[in-house]
């Protein structure tokens, strides 16, 4: 399989597209304040910065037009709830409810950063609400399923070292509970793995996650037989060339082992993170637990998972409960 072009992420974060739309000096100014604050405080990675500069930047277009005139600081005084609610119509139309969500989640933020340090104030803001979203629940694999999706490469993969590094991938995922972004952000020095390994995820938070003895095995496999030179500071896993393996070729790879094994489509990378999860509580897990190992920062974001795994809880209720008997 060819590799597709290597994605580069920038270390510093990324400006809202600015130019693309009027406003005064001052708010200019506030917008790279807040942005600045984000990254340095928040440790928003570039991706959400460019996310919610984009955002912004929509509604700041939209007041523009409707106005007509550039917006200031002081123009979010002056607007009424009619005027923040005339922007949310305006862009219901070509986004999903959770675009339309994060867009007024962005406004509100960008305003009390402005408000607590006395540069603008936007009181109508106060009377909306965001729009009721459909609460998700994460899409886990039967386990016979994701450990066959995991041991599939070593059969449907041609290259065999290839396939080694797939399974390596496959494995962390599942074994570990990381983000794919986490398991290609691993270096070579990590690996072979020990019995825990220090990640870096959102936020900049660090977790310890614990290892276990297949993971290690899957990853030793692959160092073990990989062609490519693999310096300490270097990528764990490269691709086919020797580059650092990109997440879209994992995606396509698990995309392609989805169709050969008959899998649905809502199998991917992340679905992996979501089967270590409802596992780990199907065995007995504590959530607090799962939490940590997850890096979650907010219980409730764990909490999903027992929607997963509501026949298991029901069953627990009906044994433990004195009232049940």
């Amino acid at each position: 399989m060819a590799d597709p072009a290597r994605l580069s992420i920038p270390r510093q974060p990324e400006p809202p597209p600015l130019a693309r739309f009027s406003a005064a000096e001052d708010l200019r100014g506030a917008i790279g304040q807040w942005l600045q604050w984000l990254g340095a405080e928040r440790r928003a990675s570039p991706h959400t910065l460019a996310a919610y500069g984009r955002d912004l930047a929509f509604f700041l277009d939209f007041l523009t037009r409707h106005l007509g005139e550039a917006p200031a600081l002081a123009t979010f005084a002056r607007l009424a709830p009619a005027d923040f609610r005339a922007f949310l119509v305006h862009r219901a139309g070509g986004v999903e409810r959770s675009s339309l969500a994060r867009g007024l989640s962005v406004m509100r933020s960008f305003l009390r950063f402005a408000e607590r340090r006395g540069l603008a104030a936007a009181p109508a803001l106060a009377a909306l609400r965001a729009p009721r979203l459909p609460k998700s629940v994460p899409k886990a694999l039967p386990v016979a399923d994701a450990a066959e999706l995991v041991e599939a490469p070593q059969d449907l993969v041609s290259s065999a070292w290839q396939a080694r590094r797939d399974i390596a991938v496959l494995t962390l995922l599942w074994g570990c509970g990381l983000r794919i972004s986490e398991a290609l952000g691993l270096r070579r020095r990590d690996g072979p793995l020990g019995e825990q390994i220090a990640i870096r995820g959102k936020g900049g938070k660090e977790r310890l996650v614990p290892v276990l003895p297949a993971v290690r095995q899957a990853v030793a496999a692959y160092v073990a037989c990989c062609p490519h030179p693999l310096p300490a500071d270097g990528p764990l896993f490269v691709a086919a060339r020797g580059g650092p393996l990109s997440p879209r070729l994992v995606q396509r790879r698990i995309a392609e082992l989805r169709v050969a094994l008959g899998l649905p489509d809502h199998v991917t990378p992340h679905a992996l993170r979501h089967s270590f999860a409802t596992h780990l509580l199907t065995g007995g897990g504590d959530l607090r637990a799962i939490q940590e190992l997850l890096g979650h920062a907010s219980l409730s974001t764990t909490q999903r998972y027992t929607a997963v795994d509501s026949d298991r809880l029901l069953a627990v209720y009906a044994a433990a409960h004195p009232r049940a008997r």
